[in-house]
C-alpha cells in the first residue's frame, strides 16, 4: 500500500540525516518506527506527506489500485494525496478556539469545497460523520466544548476522529501519546491499533517507547545512522533493541 524506496534527506547544514530508507506498509499493519532522538524519524514521516520533500528516493501511495507517486506530485495532484494520509500530532494541533465538532470536521476539507464551507458551512451528512466519528473514539459527548478546555488525552482522540474523517488509506501518528500518562497512552495506542484493523489502513507511527511497540505495533522499523537498521517483528530479543538504541 504504502511503498518507501531509498529515501534520503539533508540537514540545512548539507550533514546526511537520512540516507537511504527502503520499507513498505500493507494494509491492516501498525508499523512503528524506533530510533534514538535526532535521526530523522519525523522528517521521515514529513517525506511521506510532503511536508518536506526528501532529497532523492520514491514514495508511492496505493489505496485503491490507482498508486500516487507522492514524491513527484504536482500541486493538485498532492491535495488528493494529502486527503488520503491522515495526520496525528504530537502536539494535537487543533484550533483551541474552535468547538471539538468544527475541529473534527475540518478533516473533511480536502474532500469539498473549502470556500463552500467557509461561508455556508458543512452539509448535514458530514456533520453526521463528524459526530460518527466522536462517538467512535468515545468523546460524542464532547462535540460543542471549546477544543482548548480539553485534557491531552482527549484532544489526542479529537485529533484522531479528525483523521478518520478524511477517510484515509494511510495515518501517520508522530509521537501520538508523547505528552500523555501511561493509561492515557495506552488507551490511544489502542484505538489506533482498532482504527488500523476495522478500516483496513496502514498506520505508521513514530513512538519513543519500546515497550509500547512492543504490545500495539504489528511490525517494527529501527532507525540507525540513516538507514533501516531492523524491520521486523516487534517482540524481538534485548540484542535486537540494542541494534536500535
Amino acid at each position: 500500500m504504502l511503498k518507501v524506496e531509498n529515501i534520503a534527506r539533508r540537514l540545512p547544514d548539507g550533514k546526511p540525516l537520512l540516507k537511504d530508507i527502503t520499507f513498505t506498509v500493507e494494509k491492516g499493519e501498525v508499523v512503528a518506527i524506533l530510533g534514538l532522538s535526532g535521526v530523522g524519524k519525523t522528517v521521515l514521516l514529513r517525506c511521506i506527506n510532503r511536508l518536506t520533500t526528501p532529497d532523492k528516493g520514491n514514495i508511492v501511495l496505493n489505496g485503491d489500485g490507482n498508486p500516487f507517486d507522492i514524491t513527484n506530485c504536482n500541486n493538485h495532484e498532492l491535495r488528493t494525496v494529502r486527503r488520503r494520509i491522515g495526520m496525528v500530532f504530537q502536539n494535537f494541533s487543533l484550533v483551541n478556539r474552535l468547538s471539538v465538532l468544527k475541529n473534527v470536521l475540518t478533516g473533511r476539507l480536502g474532500h469539498t469545497d473549502s470556500l463552500h464551507n467557509l461561508f455556508f458551512g458543512f452539509s448535514a451528512e458530514d456533520v453526521d460523520r463528524a459526530l460518527n466519528a466522536l462517538n467512535r473514539v468515545g468523546i460524542a459527548d464532547l462535540a460543542y466544548r471549546r477544543a482548548g478546555t480539553l485534557s491531552g488525552g482527549e484532544m489526542q482522540r479529537v485529533a484522531i476522529a479528525r483523521a478518520i474523517m478524511q477517510e484515509p488509506y494511510l495515518l501517520l501518528a508522530d509521537e501520538p501519546i508523547a505528552n500523555l500518562d501511561p493509561n492515557t497512552s495506552e488507551r490511544i495506542m489502542e484505538l489506533l491499533r482498532e482504527i488500523t484493523f476495522s478500516e483496513g489502513i496502514g498506520t505508521l507511527a513514530v513512538l519513543n517507547q519500546p515497550e509500547i511497540a512492543r504490545k500495539y505495533a504489528t511490525r517494527v522499523i529501527g532507525i540507525k545512522n540513516g538507514v533501516v537498521c531492523y524491520d521486523g517483528e516487534p517482540n524481538i530479543s534485548e540484542e535486537d533493541w540494542a541494534t536500535i538504541y
